[in-house]
C-alpha cells in the first residue's frame, strides 16, 4: 500500500524517469556480470561434473567391495566343499556295499564340480574386480585434474569478484531503492520486457527519430508525445518503454532548449542564399 501511494504521487514524467534510472543502473550491473564473463557458469560445470564423478566414484567403491565379498564368499565354499569331499572319501573306506560307495563318489564329484564352479565365478569376479580398479584410477585422476581446474576458475573468479563486488553491491543498493519508487505494474511491465528482450534493455531513449532497443522509426507526432512525457509509451514494434533522450533534463528545460533550437535553424534558414531564377522568354 505505502509503495502504491508514493507512486500515485509521482507524475508521468517522474515515473519516466526513475524507470530510465533504473535501466541505467541495471545496464550497469549486467555489464559488471559480463565482465566476469563465462566464469561463474564454468565454476558450475565443474562443481556439477566433480559431483557426478565423485558419485561414480562411490558406485565404482561399493561395486570393488561387492566382488571382493562374492569372491571371499566363493573361497569359502571351496573350502567347504573341500572339507566335504574328505568327510566321504573317509566314509567310502567304511562302506558296507557298492550302493553305500557309488553314493558317497557321487557326493564327491558333485562337490569337485561346486569347486570347479566357484573357482571360474572367482576367476570372473577378478576380471571384473581388475576393470573396476582401472576405471577407478581414471576416475580418481580425472577428479583430481578436474579439482585442480576448479581450483584455478574458483581464484579467478575470486579476484574478479573482489574487484567489482563493491560497486555492483552499491548499484544493487540503487536498484533496489528506486524499484520501490516504482509503481507495481510498470515495475512488472520493466521487468518482464527486460527478461525477453537480448540486451536487457527495457528502456529505450528515442534516437535519429527511431527506437533506440529496435531501431524501427518512431512517426513525428508519436516523438512529439514522447517528448512532451505525458504519459507511458511503448514501441509497437518491441514492447520497450520509450523515453525521450533528454528524459533526465527538466521539461522547462528542455522547452527552452527546444526553443532556442527552433529560433537557431529560423535564423540559419535566413542566412541562406536565395536562389536566383532565370525566366526563360517565349519565342514570338
Amino acid at each position: 500500500m505505502a509503495k502504491a501511494k508514493v507512486s500515485n504521487e509521482l507524475s508521468v514524467e517522474e515515473r519516466l524517469r526513475a524507470l530510465y534510472n533504473l535501466q541505467k543502473i541495471d545496464s550497469e550491473i549486467t555489464k559488471i556480470k559480463i565482465l566476469r564473463g563465462e566464469l561463474p557458469l564454468e565454476v558450475q560445470d565443474l562443481e556439477d561434473e566433480i559431483a557426478g564423478l565423485q558419485t561414480r566414484i562411490e558406485k565404482l567403491e561399493t561395486e570393488l567391495k561387492d566382488n571382493e565379498t562374492a569372491i571371499s564368499n566363493k573361497n569359502n565354499e571351496i573350502e567347504d566343499a573341500r572339507v566335504l569331499i574328505k568327510k566321504y572319501e573317509e566314509q567310502q573306506d567304511n562302506v558296507r556295499n557298492n550302493r553305500e560307495f557309488d553314493a558317497l563318489t557321487k557326493e564327491v564329484e558333485f562337490q569337485n564340480l561346486e569347486i570347479e564352479l566357484c573357482e571360474k565365478k572367482i576367476r570372473e569376479f577378478k576380471f571384473k574386480l581388475d576393470e573396476v580398479n582401472k576405471t577407478l584410477e581414471k576416475a580418481k585422476q580425472f577428479i583430481e585434474d578436474r579439482t585442480k581446474d576448479l581450483d584455478l576458475k574458483h581464484n579467478e573468479l575470486e579476484s574478479i569478484t573482489k574487484e567489482t563486488q563493491k560497486e555492483e553491491d552499491e548499484l544493487t543498493k540503487q536498484s533496489k531503492r528506486i524499484s520501490e519508487s516504482v509503481e507495481e505494474r510498470l515495475l512488472n511491465a520493466y521487468t518482464r520486457i527486460r527478461g525477453n528482450a537480448r540486451n536487457g534493455l527495457a528502456v529505450v531513449p528515442v534516437e535519429r527519430n527511431a527506437c533506440g532497443g529496435c531501431f524501427n522509426k518512431i512517426p513525428p507526432q508519436r516523438q512529439l508525445d514522447i517528448r512532451m512525457r505525458n504519459k507511458i509509451s511503448v514501441c509497437e514494434y518491441c514492447g520497450r518503454i520509450l523515453v525521450d533522450k533528454d528524459i533526465e533534463m527538466p521539461l522547462e528545460e528542455l522547452e527552452k532548449k527546444l526553443e532556442l533550437e527552433r529560433i537557431a535553424a529560423e535564423e540559419a534558414k535566413a542566412k541562406r542564399p536565395k536562389r536566383k531564377t532565370t525566366r526563360v522568354k517565349k519565342a514570338k
